[in-house]
């Protein structure tokens, strides 16, 4: 079982464009030692999608290296149907504890055909998987189920913020004979999650991904605390002297919710690279405004500890 703030770190990459092993080393060791609950490698935030199978082996087994079973390594798997039973398999190989089954590229999957990707990748490998809804892959209330119920399954991430489906999803769920009885959890996906985290814990949907973590752990632990022990007052000062500067930023142009991260955590002085294309860095501009609201961030949180 998954607990507390869920680390998404960044794949590094080299001024040669090849994977810097040592760096990521670094990144995660340096992750899991503020108080990451778990790592998930090789997911959205660590650019899964530019990765190609060899790369995507050697930075699992890195992460499961410089987690040192602290705590549990999940990786993330997806694309075509070859390719993410491919991976899973490389995921197993490499000593992932589990895997984020992540959705096929491109084409618009009807339920039925979600579930059987889904049977068809968890048959390929004996890792654990928590299934992605975002994008294409949208489950309704009777896929969900299905793949719910399926022994390699253990949980469900939403990405999609549709909180009525998903409300519906849970309680099903939870309320199923067989599903119900495996230790079966359920996560918050949205970018940038900590804004809507208390709109999905209001459904029962306490975990949830935290890219803010890669580069200010203080800022994402401070939440999750005051979230945790029910410290609204200061929920709402994170949110809107940090958290909603940051979306504003994010939503300027496409993909900056993996190059915003990746350009703080170089600004914190790890150099980890910049994204690889489609992505694009941020401009000179949009780097001086994260800059800003990173500090104003940090600002808050010692405010917060001083009281």
């Amino acid at each position: 079982m998954l607990d507390g703030v869920l680390f998404f770190p960044v794949t590094p990459f080299t001024p040669e464009d090849s994977v810097d092993l040592p760096v990521l080393s670094e990144h995660v060791r340096r992750g899991v030692e503020a108080g990451a609950g778990g790592v998930f490698v090789a997911c959205g935030t660590g650019e899964f999608h530019a990765l190609e199978p060899r790369e995507y082996a050697d930075v699992v087994r890195t992460a499961v290296a410089a987690a040192g079973g602290r705590v549990p390594v999940f990786a993330g798997a997806g694309g075509s149907l070859p390719l993410a039973r491919a991976f899973a398999r490389a995921a197993e190989e490499a000593g992932a504890d589990g895997l984020l089954l992540m959705p096929p590229y491109l084409v618009q999957a009807p339920a039925a055909g979600l579930v059987a990707y889904v049977t068809q990748v968890t048959a390929a490998t004996g890792l654990p998987v928590i299934v992605y809804q975002r994008g294409g892959a949208r489950f309704d209330v009777a896929a969900a189920l299905e793949v719910a119920r399926l022994p390699k399954v253990v949980g469900f991430k939403d990405g999609l913020g549709d909180l009525d489906q998903l409300s519906r999803i849970v309680t099903a769920v939870r309320a199923d004979a067989v599903a119900g009885a495996k230790d079966f959890q359920f996560f918050n996906g949205m970018p940038t999650a900590e804004s809507t985290v208390p709109a999905y814990r209001g459904i029962g949907v306490d975990l949830y991904s935290s890219a803010v973590f890669c580069f200010a752990p203080e800022i994402s632990l401070a939440f999750h605390r005051a979230v945790t022990t029910g410290d609204d007052a200061t929920v709402q000062r994170l949110l809107a002297g940090f958290f909603h500067p940051l979306i504003a930023l994010r939503e300027r142009t496409p993909g900056y919710a993996v190059s915003l991260v990746k350009a703080a955590v170089r600004l914190g002085g790890l150099d980890v690279g910049g994204v690889r294309p489609p992505l694009t860095d941020p401009t000179p501009g949009d780097l001086a405004e994260l800059t800003r609201i990173v500090e104003a961030g940090r600002a808050l949180v010692a405010v917060e500890a001083a009281r």
